[in-house]
């Protein structure tokens, strides 16, 4: 039988993908603000107002937890199905 997949390993990965990749947005944010796209993550970090420090911590913090809220949900799912995989599997070898 294989082993499910750690929550703990997939919700950091899945939340320092979405944190990194929060921090690049508002780089290119600030590089590039005539292609700024802070006004569309308004509806997805709630408290979010724009491109300030309060606002930025607040949009890290949230991508953090948005990881953990994937995993949280995702992971225990995907090793429900793994293990009815593994048992069908091995019903129809045995």
């Amino acid at each position: 039988m294989r082993n499910g997949l750690s929550l703990s390993a997939v919700g950091h990965a899945t939340s320092l993908l979405l944190a990194i990749s929060f921090v690049l947005c508002v780089g290119f944010d600030l590089a590039l603000p005539k292609y700024a796209m802070y006004e569309a993550w308004k509806p997805f970090l709630p408290g979010f107002t724009g491109l300030n420090l309060g606002s930025f911590v607040l949009g890290l913090v949230e991508s953090y937890a948005y990881g953990w809220y994937f995993a949280l949900v995702w992971v225990p799912l995907y090793n429900v199905f793994l293990h009815r995989a593994d048992r069908r599997a091995g019903s129809s070898t045995g």
